[in-house]
């Protein structure tokens, strides 16, 4: 099965946003990955609702939006608003994750979990079966063009076994350092879904790059 190819907007040139999104659309990407900051959470901030809202206007594909903040579930809504086709939470933010999960769903998105590059997998096993997604950081979070962390690979391994245990239709969506060179690994360990950023933005044929990504078995 071909891989879900999310380009992370993140490492796009956000003087030329509008012409960027147009490109994406044009490309085999199926999503819009999304990344938002919020300064506490991670060390950085990117941008909020009415960057989302412009990228919205012009974007053909579904916007896969992640909140790397705390207190997700105070926006949950009005990301919904700005154009959220499915929204992640961070486990490590949500003291009431599964509340969280059914509060993205009651929005109409679909509901997906980041989880960080330290954080075990198996702290998911009691909300797996509810969710539509999970995103493994395989960078720690907060800036792009970090260097891709191994020990992901076995992490992918023991989320497919936990997912198979609970019958869950998770997709496995791998965030940070992706590129052709890892993504035929990835994918052999159980990722359903790659986010690229740098590799694709900073490529010098971006439409070539995510054919590549998305030619990969």
């Amino acid at each position: 099965m071909r891989p879900i190819v999310a380009p992370s907007v993140l490492a796009s040139d956000f003087a030329n946003l509008q012409a960027e999104v147009e490109m994406l659309n044009k490309s085999q990407a199926d999503w819009l990955h999304v990344d938002i900051m919020d300064g506490r959470f991670v060390p950085n901030i990117s941008f909020g609702f009415p960057v989302m809202e412009a990228i919205k206007r012009f974007a053909q594909k579904p916007m896969d939006v992640h909140l790397m903040i705390v207190e997700p579930e105070r926006y949950i809504e009005q990301f919904r608003e700005a154009g959220a086709d499915s929204i992640s939470v961070h486990l490590e933010a949500c003291t009431h994750l599964h509340r969280t999960v059914q509060q993205i769903k009651a929005s109409g998105a679909k509901a997906g979990i980041a989880v960080n590059p330290h954080t075990s997998v198996q702290l998911l096993e009691n909300v797996i079966a509810d969710v539509d997604l999970v995103c493994l950081m395989s960078v720690n979070p907060g800036f792009g063009g970090q260097k891709f962390i191994e020990n992901t690979y076995r992490k992918i391994e023991a989320l497919k076994d936990l997912i198979i245990q609970r019958n869950s239709q998770a997709l496995i969506e791998i965030d940070g350092g992706v590129n052709q060179y890892n993504a035929p690994l990835l994918l052999e360990k159980g990722a359903d879904v790659l986010v690229a950023g740098s590799s694709v933005f900073s490529s010098a044929d971006p439409l070539q790059t995510i054919a590549d990504l998305k030619s990969v078995k």
